[in-house]
């Protein structure tokens, strides 16, 4: 019988679905950790509405503090390349041909900074001056062969006119090219050249004549000496064929470009030198537009904007990087602070109170200047500030809208305080806007010494110099729209009368005092002497002030009022936690590098870092399972200056063998003792290179430990 089998079946197979990455949205984050709350993507919409402020009002206040500079190069470029055109058909101007236009442009130290200032730079010539704009770096150009093919490269890249993108025939490609001053020059002729077709067609006043090719070198202190004196060789005897203007980007001091250049090569360049604007006048005016304004509710409370200015005074004075650490202050504010959905303007805060939910209500309450606030109220307001949601919101409203207010006064006294206090001797409160607005944030400024000093020395200030400083003020109260201070310019204006009647009065004392000596001269030796007794007693008795004494008094007084009631601490208005940042040891974290203290901490602590519950060990402890370096570390730091080699072996095997079991299929013990030999002298020579170890010759098979304290 035959048998047959029909196997029927269904299979089914499943696809092996790959997690896809789900693009989390940015504001999710703000729900994560202790701070989450159910306004987390108005406070993220929030931060990015301020941030694109300050961001755009950082990049107009750029463009203007760089627009005269640009302006002089602008023009130096266009003088030197007209100059250049017209003699150059003149043979008695063959040595003045031969002589390369340079502009010195000396940008600082701040050398993350100098990127961005000579990308806006190049876009304004291209705008201005010529299509031809090249910028080499040094580490592009080690050679001259480089150097000439990165130049190339990029002037191939410059588009003059339309229709030669669509044509790609004539485009000369690289490979095919021989770099050299000959081909360059040829390249600029042919692209130069007039066509009849382009000539009917209405051109840019660059595309009129010849263009110059501007070379910008970026940092010229770091490339060859002999690169750059080859180039600039070649470069003038081409000068007829190749009209070629080099921009110098300079960090240090222009005399660099002696030292870098013998006579025979700098005579070859016809140099000018630009300054661009000092980092620290930069910085002025970036903390004027940003911080010292109320324009923008955010602000950061005297250490945070401490730790931001020493960072750039003290590491790198790049107004970048102090760009950023407002930035990050901003957005640390955002995460952190639950309430910071009321830092925005006046009117949408207000709206928003209106909208607070039962836990933000709840938060107000427990904000430390809110309590000190209640605490000065009556019983029955403090049972409805603290009961009553609707009377919180009330009152935070006007609490609120005090401290906008509070900040339009303070930033004008500030202003007007900083007239007084910039131009003293030995400047005790700074001779800089954010050194007195820092002495300000931190405490109450009246009662330091600094300021007891600089009443005294306002006391013995001269007319003329008062009068200067109160017209200063008056410039400053009246340049304001806000109208809380109107009577304290009128102040002034009375102040400034009363000086200028004091000439006549003095006029008018000087003839009588004129008068009192002709008839001293009347008398004889022995009256004289008695008369001048008599004033002097008189003097002594009475003491009797001038009325320039009377009116510089009134001054000091005046200001010293002013500065008592208006520039009181942040920290003592109510609510003021919504709209200031203080946590400085944050951002002291982000920004300042301690690569010593995070490599105790990995190593001696890698569940830091690794979160892997293995490694969780208590103090004291050396899991086995930890990295080879970090059971090396661990026990290098329990010896002393001179490390036995042998003993740390012993040691190292003792630690990694602890919780091994042995069986009948693990390899043998030689084996295995090998290759705990091979880790351990793997994890000793990464100790080695990371510096805490070195050889030693004074003991054999031992070696010396550089470090002490743990960090």
């Amino acid at each position: 019988m035959a048998t047959s089998s029909v196997s029927k079946g269904c299979f089914v197979f499943k696809p092996d679905f790959k997690k896809r990455k789900i693009s989390v949205p940015i504001e999710d984050y703000f729900n994560k950790g202790k701070n989450a709350s159910e306004d987390s993507k108005l406070r993220f919409e929030t931060y990015q509405l301020i941030w694109q402020q300050m961001k755009s009002e950082t990049e107009r206040l750029q463009e203007e503090l760089n627009k005269n500079l640009f302006d002089s190069l602008i023009e130096f470029l266009q003088t030197s390349h007209s100059g250049l055109r017209k003699n150059s058909k003149d043979w008695s101007c063959q040595i003045k041909l031969r002589e390369i236009p340079t502009a010195a442009l000396v940008l600082g130290v701040n050398v993350t900074d100098h990127d961005l200032t000579l990308r806006s730079l190049t876009e304004a010539l291209q705008n201005n001056v010529t299509p031809y704009v090249v910028s080499l770096q040094a580490k592009d150009c080690p050679d001259m062969k480089h150097f000439l093919q990165k130049l190339f490269s990029q002037l191939m890249d410059c588009k003059v006119d339309v229709q030669s993108k669509e044509k790609e025939s004539d485009r000369v490609t690289q490979k095919n090219v021989h770099y050299s001053m000959d081909s360059l020059s040829a390249w600029y002729m042919s692209i130069t050249q007039a066509d009849p077709k382009v000539q009917r067609r209405k051109r840019t006043s660059w595309q009129c004549q010849s263009p110059p090719v501007v070379l910008v070198l970026k940092d010229v202190e770091s490339f060859a000496t002999k690169v750059l004196q080859d180039f600039i060789t070649i470069s003038s005897q081409h000068l007829h064929e190749f009209p070629l203007i080099l921009i110098f980007g300079i960090a240090t001091s222009p005399v660099v470009i002696h030292r870098l250049l013998p006579h025979a090569v700098s005579s070859l360049l016809c140099i000018e030198l630009f300054q661009s604007l000092s980092c620290k006048e930069h910085l002025t005016a970036v903390l004027d537009k940003l911080l010292l304004t109320a324009e923008f509710p955010f602000k950061l409370s005297g250490k945070v904007l401490q730790t931001l200015t020493n960072i750039f005074l003290y590491h790198d004075f790049s107004i970048q990087n102090f760009i950023k650490g407002l930035q990050l202050s901003l957005l640390e504010h955002f995460y952190s602070q639950p309430l910071s959905v009321l830092c925005c303007n006046l009117p949408e805060a207000k709206r928003r109170i209106r909208f607070l939910s039962a836990n933000q209500c709840e938060n107000i309450r427990r904000l430390p200047s809110f309590r000190r606030y209640v605490e000065k109220q009556s019983s029955e307001k403090q049972v409805a500030l603290l009961t009553s949601d609707r009377s919180l919101k009330e009152e935070t409203q006007s609490l609120l809208e005090n401290l906008h207010v509070y900040h339009t006064k303070y930033f004008l006294v500030l202003r007007c305080l900083h007239h007084f206090t910039s131009s003293l001797p030995k400047y005790p409160l700074g001779r800089q806007v954010r050194e007195l607005y820092c002495a300000c944030l931190e405490k109450s400024v009246w009662g330091s010494e600094e300021y007891a000093s600089v009443l005294q020395l306002l006391r013995l200030l001269a007319k003329d110099e008062l009068m200067a400083m109160l017209q200063n003020c008056l410039k400053v109260f009246q340049s304001s729209s806000a109208k809380e201070l109107g009577n304290t310019a009128k102040k002034i204006e009375e102040l400034l009368a009363q000086f200028q009647s004091l000439d006549a009065e003095t006029k008018e004392e000087e003839e009588t005092s004129q008068s009192q000596s002709k008839e001293l001269q009347k008398t004889d030796l022995y009256h004289l002497q008695k008369s001048l007794l008599e004033m002097k007693e008189l003097r002594s008795t009475s003491k009797r002030r001038t009325r320039f004494e009377v009116l510089r008094e009134q001054v000091v007084s005046f200001i010293d009022s002013l500065a008592r009631e208006y520039l009181l601490p942040p920290d003592t208005q109510p609510l003021h936690e919504t709209l200031y940042f203080s946590s400085a040891h944050t951002l002291r974290q982000h920004l300042n590098a301690a690569p010593r203290v995070a490599l105790h901490t990995a190593l001696n602590n890698p569940y830091y870092y690794l979160k892997n519950e293995a490694l969780r060990s208590e103090e004291g402890l050396i899991p086995h399972v930890a990295p080879d370096v970090c059971i090396a570390y661990k026990l290098h730091l329990e010896c002393s200056r001179l490390i036995n080699l042998a003993d740390w072996s012993e040691a190292f095997a003792t630690v990694v063998t602890a919780a091994e079991k042995t069986d009948a299929n693990s390899v043998t013990s030689e084996e295995r003792n090998e290759i705990i030999h091979a880790r351990f002298i793997r994890a000793v020579s990464e100790l080695e290179l990371l510096g805490f170890i070195k050889p030693t010759k004074q003991k054999t098979d031992h070696v010396a430990r550089l470090t002490w304290g743990g960090c």
